[in-house]
């Protein structure tokens, strides 16, 4: 029997090429080994300040995006997260197990606390223990992340450790599939690839806008006139690469960049044509999918009916063991 893996995206409505290279592309691969669960979390994103009158669309255009990048919902499941509520009666059992001291260290709280002095909630700190709810409510025994997501699903591992302690064993303890993709900072070089920080490249832009955004974004900064050589392992649009590039390619441009051959605009041209070449297929099929998106409600439907049936079964057993009346 294959072994499952849950894994979710907020529900930006734009996905970036950070998002497409540290996750997505990374799922659809996972698919064909695994019973992978995807979810857009709108729970999630609702731990922060959001524009109420959109995250409906934003959700469905998510799973769109999902679709178009090659999840097919034959061969996985796509659902919205508030559609399926057991996450969340899940997350509050968990609450009382979950100590207070173990959220209060997480790197994304605190990081969240500072972008948000003005709305520091409850949401905000347990969001990892919804997080672990979500992984956990079908006891999936793998989640794809990458570095930065290693601790929430550490943490979700302990959560699944306290309770089984208390109440016997019921959860197993996830494991992590870390993506080997290169960490791809946004534009700016310098903080990592964000909506909300406007320093992103969405894989659904236009070419001229992301032509546009590459022509301007920062290489080494030691590198000022087209004369002077250049680390590339310093420079973000040579990461960008590692994720886009065939190897001959990539040592050319490491030779090139070193000795000066390559500028960096010539470098940027060549990025830009790659990026082209894997996205006009997602593109094309994301356009495809709005004007059908009938096709997208109904995989969303379809999935979380399917994810539904195994909540119920996970959430029937966790009233047992800890002692709730079930008539």
């Amino acid at each position: 029997m294959k072994g499952r893996i849950f894994s979710g995206i907020q529900p930006t409505g734009d996905i970036h090429l950070g998002n497409y290279v540290g996750a997505i592309r990374h799922w659809v691969h996972l698919m064909e080994e695994y019973d992978c669960i995807f979810c857009v979390v709108d729970y999630h994103a609702i731990t922060v300040e959001y524009p109420i009158d959109e995250l409906r669309q934003r959700s469905v255009e998510t799973a769109l995006i999902l679709i178009a990048c090659g999840l097919s919902p034959e061969k996985c499941r796509i659902f919205i997260q508030s559609h399926v509520p057991e996450h969340t009666e899940l997350a509050w059992i968990f609450n009382c197990v979950t100590p207070i001291g173990e959220l209060e260290r997480m790197t994304q709280f605190k990081d969240k606390s500072k972008q948000h002095r003005g709305n520091i909630n409850m949401g905000l700190m347990g969001y990892p223990v919804l997080q672990a709810a979500d992984i956990l409510i079908y006891k999936a025994g793998f989640v794809p992340v990458g570095e930065d997501q290693v601790q929430h699903v550490e943490l979700s591992r302990e959560v699944a450790r306290k309770f089984n302690g208390r109440y016997g064993e019921v959860f197993p303890e996830p494991q992590v599939i870390l993506s080997t993709a290169p960490k791809i900072l946004g534009v700016d070089g310098q903080a990592k690839m964000s909506k909300t920080l406007n320093n992103y490249i969405g894989i659904l832009e236009e070419e001229k806008d992301v032509w546009e955004k590459l022509r301007t974004a920062v290489t080494d900064v030691n590198r000022v006139r087209r004369s002077d050589t250049g680390n590339p392992e310093v420079c973000n649009i040579y990461t960008i690469h590692r994720a886009f590039s065939e190897n001959a390619m990539l040592l050319e441009i490491d030779k090139g960049c070193r000795s000066a051959a390559i500028g960096c605009i010539d470098c940027k041209k060549m990025l830009f044509e790659n990026i082209n070449k894997e996205l006009a297929p997602v593109r094309e099929k994301a356009i495809a999918l709005k004007n059908h998106t009938g096709y997208v409600i109904d995989a969303l439907k379809k999935g979380a009916k399917e994810c539904s049936v195994i909540a119920k079964q996970t959430m029937d057993e966790v009233r047992r063991v800890i002692g709730l009346y079930v008539p």
